[in-house]
């Protein structure tokens, strides 16, 4: 016996493997992509930083509402994934290209273009929500900005987003589909379904699987027979990589080649992005499923925003006061936001009865 297994909870030694192994792994994707990085213009690197700095200030805000009780129901924040969804959106065509995700959704929509105030007073249950204040959380829409959601079904928005590729295709818009989903979606029966018929039918779509380790809980390793994700598509003939998703740069490279490979009329490509999240599955996740030196780890060596903060002043793309007032500028932008979700009226009882199909 190891003597200090008399010191661990039963299975913190297997837990402790699977980490070492799953740092082994990123050590290695983020070591090649060190090596085959592609370089930012001053331009990408601080829009870069100020797209992923947004979402990280307002995920922090809506935690510290909904401990305040203002936000209610459920709360999935996207800390410590922001270069995912910010450098896929730096390689599609903002208003034209669609995108659909789970309820891990409000950095999509603030990099989409989405009025914070709308994101926030939606999470509060207000009238000037994104979906007037009968959404919440998990199910925001706007079809102006071609955003379909916020779907509160696991691994739902696959079998959507495939059919939003196959409206492009049907209408010969040119548009692409993003479909985002997650590692514990994509052991889900309908994923493999949409599989199949974006081969069949050359479907425009970019799957993308945001793989934050713990799914819901449970760690990758112990819930997946195969645990490389780019190549579920392998027995449909779709193309697939594993991506460094907490390097923007890898990302946003990535990104332009499955969307050219589905734009083009390739059909579907799949994107996995080994990102991880900072917090819970959920707000009312304690998270004790990994140990606090994991995720302060992965914070300290592999956290997005501080790899673009350090590149744009080693390059002196930027001073430290003027990324303070970048700073400056996004708080002052979260604060209106909180503050126009706190005050915002909430929506007439009226409201029930609109959007309603019977």
């Amino acid at each position: 016996m190891h003597p200090a297994s008399r010191r661990a909870p039963k299975g913190l030694w297997q837990r402790l493997s699977s980490f070492r192994r799953y740092r082994m792994a990123r050590k290695a994707t983020a070591a090649k992509a060190k090596s085959n990085a592609p370089e930012f213009t001053k331009d990408e690197e601080l829009h870069a930083f100020r797209e992923m700095l947004l979402i990280r200030r307002f995920e922090e805000k809506a935690g510290q509402m909904y401990g305040m009780g203002l936000i209610g129901g459920f709360c999935h924040l996207y800390i410590g994934q922001e270069a995912v969804v910010t450098g896929i959106t730096m390689a599609s065509k903002k208003g034209e290209d669609a995108q659909i995700t789970g309820y891990r959704d409000h950095g999509h929509m603030l990099v989409m273009g989405l009025d914070p105030k709308g994101v926030m007073a939606e999470l509060t249950g207000r009238k000037g929500g994104l979906s007037k204040g009968k959404g919440g959380s998990m199910h925001m829409f706007s079809n102006e900005h071609r955003f379909y959601g916020g779907n509160g079904i696991v691994g739902a928005q696959a079998s959507l987003g495939t059919g939003l590729a196959f409206a492009s295709k049907y209408r010969g818009d040119g548009s692409v589909s993003i479909t985002y989903f997650g590692d514990g979606a994509a052991n889900q029966g309908q994923v493999y379904e949409s599989f199949n018929m974006a081969k069949l039918w050359k479907l425009p779509v970019v799957y993308v699987i945001e793989n934050n380790k713990y799914a819901m809980g449970t760690s990758v390793e112990r819930s997946a027979s195969t645990t490389d994700l780019s190549q579920r598509g392998v027995s449909f003939g779709i193309q697939g990589e594993q991506v460094d998703g907490m390097d923007v740069r890898m990302v946003k490279e990535a990104a332009e080649r499955a969307i050219e490979h589905a734009r083009s009329g390739k059909g579907p490509y799949i994107l996995e992005m080994l990102t991880y999240r900072y917090r819970g599955h959920s707000m009312s996740d304690p998270a004790k499923y990994r140990s606090k030196d994991e995720v302060t780890t992965m914070r300290s060596e592999r956290d997005p925003i501080e790899q673009v903060r350090k590149r744009i002043l080693e390059q002196k793309f930027a001073s430290e006061d003027e990324l303070k007032d970048i700073e400056k500028d996004i708080r002052a932008i979260v604060t209106e936001a909180a503050d126009f979700a706190t005050n915002d009226p909430e929506p007439d009882p009226s409201e029930l009865y609109t959007d309603i199909t019977v």
